[in-house]
């Protein structure tokens, strides 16, 4: 899933460039093209699908060469994830009838790739066997508040794999206290939007619950891989429900397992959660870029990769980031005004 729109690492995302895009961790590759990456040996590139918004498509192809164009679906306009994810579920039935399918967004990062490729493989494993609904869950390392939960019933694990769970519930993102409760309890995991499933036992769930917006995808299964294919979604997929597939498929599904998972993972949605996944120096601040010299400062994070020489003194908890003719000095507890200052929240509205 490569649609999302947003500007969180101001100024080096941008409306028109989102952070799925841009090259975060100063490695030379954006974060869709890690993404790409970590499939290896896992899914061969050809059976590689990247839904996008319109926009946003020529990038997809310029970043991701080695996957077919036709494999890059476009979203007329924005509907969230579940539509999103019934769409491309359809297209690729229409190729496949038994395929396996992970679905993962495009611009998180993963620190431990080995792991990741182990996980991932024993839940295909998994799903092409059963008609479960199975999503990762990420051991937590801290109290977060910016990420939903999920509960899990780890008194038994399931007969085929002894890494995977019975879901209890999933848990909106809680409060500090709520989130202290979670850590304790050990059963408590990361919410990371990564779903393993087989096409067959998805495309039923769209069926079973949502009945409205399944019937647009089934009245266009003859047009699927056809000239006709972009024009009829550009017709049909605005009158889906703009909704989350945690909450059209996810909180209503019987059969839903998780797979605890420790892989270093991060949805990067703010600079200070960038902070935490780079190695920090023995003052706690982050730096990328080459040419960066630091002095009694303490907890900043610095992205500056346009060779410049850039020289800090006496800043404690700040973001300093640069981009093209564009410079943020910014509070790292601040940093939720960024749009606010950059002006991008307003274009973004416009935008959608």
């Amino acid at each position: 899933m490569a649609g999302g729109v947003g500007s969180r690492f101001w100024p080096m995302s941008t409306v028109d460039k989102p952070k799925q895009f841009i090259d975060v961790l100063g490695v030379g590759k954006s974060l869709l093209q890690l993404t790409f990456e970590r499939f290896e040996g896992i899914c061969k590139p050809e059976n590689v699908w990247v839904v996008t918004n319109q926009r946003y498509v020529d990038i997809v192809r310029e970043q991701l060469p080695g996957i077919p164009s036709g494999n890059i679906l476009c979203e007329p306009c924005r509907r969230n994830t579940a539509p999103c994810i019934a769409y491309v579920s359809w297209r690729i039935k229409a190729q496949d009838s038994k395929a396996n399918i992970v679905v993962t967004p495009s611009d998180h990062i993963v620190m431990n790739v080995n792991e990741f490729r182990r996980v991932i493989t024993q839940c295909l494993n998994y799903t092409a066997q059963s008609d479960a609904v199975l999503t990762l869950g990420m051991k937590p390392s801290r109290p977060e508040t910016g990420y939903g939960y999920i509960q899990a019933d780890l008194s038994f694990s399931s007969p085929r794999n002894k890494e995977i769970y019975r879901v209890d519930s999933f848990r909106e993102k809680p409060d500090l206290p709520t989130a202290l409760k979670y850590i304790q309890q050990k059963n408590y995991f990361w919410n990371a939007g990564i779903f393993v499933w087989n096409v067959r036992t998805i495309v039923n769930a769209f069926r079973i619950y949502q009945p409205t917006m399944s019937k647009i995808f089934e009245n266009l299964n003859d047009v699927y891989g056809t000239p006709k294919e972009q024009e009829a979604i550009n017709k049909w997929f605005p009158e889906c429900e703009s909704i989350s597939v945690d909450y059209a498929i996810m909180e209503k599904a019987e059969e839903i397992y998780v797979c605890p998972a420790d892989f270093g993972w991060s949805d990067l949605g703010t600079w200070g959660s960038l902070r935490m996944q780079l190695k920090r120096d023995y003052y706690g601040n982050s730096v990328i870029g080459e040419n960066v010299s630091l002095f009694e400062s303490h907890n900043c994070i610095v992205h500056t990769t346009e060779e410049k020489k850039v020289v800090i003194q006496g800043l404690e908890g700040y973001i300093v980031a640069e981009k093209d003719d564009t410079l943020l000095i910014c509070k790292l507890s601040e940093e939720q005004r960024i749009k606010q200052f950059s002006g991008e929240d307003s274009l973004e509205t416009s935008k959608n």
